[in-house]
């Protein structure tokens, strides 16, 4: 069942985090929908702009509604991830997204309160939901990279006038994640204490954490161990921080990079160990019973495994 992140936030917020997951193909999604349903419990897939090229906007829908036919009781929401203006318009219109993000993030405040504005009043004429950015992330997403010495935390003041000005439902905020792999050299931890002002001026309002991954150690080695070169200092964010991340109001958790870690892996170490193999759906169906996995794993630090009964009886 698709359901308004909206909704879905309603009845996790201060208690859990919902996983938002990117999907690109029929695998991943597969993956997602078993390993959600394994962990009974409540998600958001996420379309970005660079999904609807690669897979094509007709083909990357289908893909979603087959797999809602192999998995009836799941329940999640579909999200545009960091969309621009025409894009948001394009999936509003389209009447299959229950939620898009607008990321106007790098315009100046003035200009991102006008933008997502403009694009909450269209969207929530059509009971759509909206997620709005405040301040900068850093490291490489798609078409979005930005050096960590631009990154810039949420400030509580503007989160609060940005908010009221512009009505998003929801807000991505900076508060030490950062895009891709290559997150952090070391050990670094989220900014619990700007978490905490910004939950404090903007009470109920479920915040977002964008670059949420933990770029596993394990992945990364067995990756490099079947012929990768990824950076072997390269760092996430602590899975284990989430729920008290939860706990002030971040409410939506989004993880890719570790989804790709996990499709990499299996793919690599899979023709290295068959060498003269080269049909694809073995390993394909490797992934798929790992991702699942790796979505049961993950729903349980988010704390939104078993929570699934409790949203169905809310939303219904």
């Amino acid at each position: 069942m698709i359901v308004t992140t909206d909704a879905l936030f309603r009845v996790a917020y201060g208690k859990y985090a919902v996983g938002a997951y990117n999907i690109n193909n029929m695998e991943q999604a597969l993956g997602l929908f078993k390993g959600h349903m394994e962990a009974q419990a409540p998600f958001i897939i996420q379309i970005s702009k660079g999904a609807r090229k690669y897979a094509g906007i007709p083909m990357i829908e289908a893909i979603i509604r087959a797999a809602e036919q192999l998995y009836p009781d799941a329940i999640y929401a579909v999200h545009l991830d960091h969309g621009d203006e025409a894009t948001c318009y394009s999936c509003i219109d389209s009447g299959f997204y229950s939620s898009v993000m607008i990321d106007a993030s790098h315009e100046p405040f003035a200009q991102n309160v006008a933008i997502t504005r403009r694009v909450v009043e269209r969207a929530h004429a059509r009971g759509i939901s909206v997620e709005a950015e405040l301040g900068m992330l850093g490291g490489v997403e798609e078409d979005i990279a930005l050096d960590e010495k631009h990154a810039m935390l949420t400030d509580p003041d503007e989160a609060k006038a940005f908010v009221e000005q512009t009505g998003c439902d929801s807000l991505a905020v900076a508060i030490g994640t950062s895009h891709g792999a290559y997150k952090f050299k070391g050990q670094q931890s989220l900014h619990f204490d700007r978490i905490a002002a910004i939950q404090q001026k903007l009470p109920g309002l479920p915040l977002v954490m964008h670059g949420s991954s933990s770029v596993p150690q394990e992945e990364v080695q067995r990756i490099n161990a079947a012929g990768g070169a990824l950076d072997p200092s390269a760092r996430g964010v602590d899975e284990n921080e989430f729920q008290r991340a939860a706990s002030l109001g971040v409410t939506k958790v989004n993880i890719d990079t570790d989804g790709r870690l996990v499709w990499t892996r299996v793919h690599r170490e899979y023709f290295r160990d068959h060498p003269a193999e080269f049909d694809f759906r073995k390993p394909g169906a490797v992934y798929m019973e790992e991702y699942a996995r790796f979505i049961v794993h993950k729903s349980e630090k988010l704390g939104s495994a078993g929570e699934l009964a409790a949203v169905r009886e809310a939303v219904s």
